[in-house]
């Protein structure tokens, strides 16, 4: 599970149809992409990052 990306999302207030519709994306996608079931493409984490203020390459680390 990406708990940092429910993290930041929760200090935000948002739901996750809300980010994943800002990002252009289902939000079943989305889903997995929070429990780690999924990694995004470098085009769908830079959308995600930039509806929720951080870095992209955060996707990308150990």
């Amino acid at each position: 599970m990406r708990t940092w990306l429910k993290d930041i999302r929760l200090m935000k207030k948002a739901t996750q149809e809300e980010i994943a519709e800002l990002s252009n994306i289902s939000r079943s996608y989305y889903t997995q992409i929070e429990l780690g079931l999924k990694t995004p493409n470098v085009d769908t984490a830079k959308k995600i990052a930039v509806a929720l203020g951080f870095d992209w390459s955060n996707f990308f680390k150990d």
